[in-house]
């Protein structure tokens, strides 16, 4: 079996590749990744010593590498997590939140038809349901009507529906999972989590939008990777699935926790002017999932934040590593991220094994 993972050397990617190569040592495991900066090979070199390990440098929104690339790998199941994902940058320029995450996405499924994979699965985000609103109590379902609020969450559900257009026109073989906010390892400093734990060490301000009291249900990432593979091995195709963690936290809650685990005074929390199209609330019931797979988040947010900043603390190089190569640094609200003047080239095909 050969398993495609685009964006597979990014956050949740990388994770879920890690989780495939140990569970089923007989896949073959392709990550196709465009290395922007959230790309990192870094994320994926542990990987190297599979013999089934494959690593391709390309980008799913240029058509014609993409066809060359199915010519050459053929794979049997592709999982999508290719896709620019922060809402700032998003509202900052939406233009490639469109190319990559809606024409990439055609591209991949086109593609994925033609050359008849077993298998197709779609990364999407909690974002595309919208906002619950202030002081709400009810939870998103798999019927939830999309109504996404800011670029990125429209780029999402755009993606969302052509897959789904595949499988009701075609009969094509996909599912899609959209899941609550990840934590965890290898996440790149630029969301929430990872940004105020590297502020915090450092002793400097933490940003919190508003009055911080927008509330995100938080899944620790190895729990996502558990039920992405089972939606994989046991989901039905043309369905829908929600990934909740059942833990519902303020951003002031999360900026406090981090405060608290390094012995930070909570006087470097500082509120700024809200973002825009900032949504108040985000709630997923997974109750499909948990009912028709078996899935249950095993990791609760008090075991899976230590374990976070467990692998901060021990990752130390990792992430000064990024702030030395993409020159991070906070501005206002968000990471300012500066690309390398002169990104390396890499040829269009590459196999990167034991």
């Amino acid at each position: 079996m050969r398993l495609l993972v685009t964006g597979g050397a990014g956050f949740i990617g990388s994770n879920f590749a890690r989780h495939i190569t140990a569970k089923y040592p007989e896949y073959s495991v392709i990550i196709l990744d465009k290395l922007t900066y959230a790309g990192n090979p870094e994320n994926v070199a542990d990987l190297h010593v599979y013999e089934n390990f494959y690593f391709v440098h390309g980008d799913i929104a240029d058509k014609k590498f993409l066809a060359d690339f199915f010519e050459t790998m053929k794979p049997d199941i592709v999982v999508n997590f290719a896709a620019e994902t922060h809402v700032d940058r998003s509202i900052i320029d939406p233009s490639i939140f469109v190319l990559t995450n809606i024409v990439g996405t055609q591209n991949l499924l086109e593609l994925s038809r033609a050359y008849k994979v077993k298998r197709y699965h779609q990364i999407s985000t909690d974002e595309v349901y919208g906002d619950l609103g202030d002081g709400s109590t009810n939870y998103f379902i798999e019927e939830t009507p999309l109504a996404p609020n800011c670029p990125y969450a429209a780029s999402k559900a755009a993606a969302d529906l052509l897959v789904e257009s595949f499988y009701k026109t075609y009969g094509f073989p996909a599912t899609i999972s959209r899941c609550s906010n990840n934590y965890g390892p290898f996440q790149f400093p630029e969301k929430l989590i990872p940004y105020f734990f590297l502020l915090a060490q450092e002793n400097k301000p933490l940003p919190v939008y508003g009055d911080g009291k927008n509330i995100r249900d938080w899944l620790y990432v190895l729990d996502h990777c558990e039920a992405i593979d089972l939606i994989l091995h046991k989901g039905k195709i043309g369905e829908i699935y929600n990934i909740g963690g059942h833990n519902e936290k303020e951003n002031l809650t999360i900026a406090k926790t981090i405060l608290s685990f390094l012995g930070r005074n909570e006087d470097l929390i500082t509120f700024v002017e809200d973002r825009l199209a900032h949504d108040r609330r985000y709630a997923m019931d997974p109750s499909k999932i948990e009912r028709e797979l078996g899935w249950k988040p095993s990791v609760t947010f008090e075991e899976g934040i230590q374990k976070t900043f467990a692998w901060y603390e021990g990752n130390s190089v990792w992430l000064e590593n990024l702030v030395k190569k993409h020159a991070i640094t906070e501005h206002r609200q968000h990471l300012t991220v500066k690309s390398p003047a002169s990104p390396v080239a890499a040829p269009k095909r590459a196999r990167v094994a034991s």
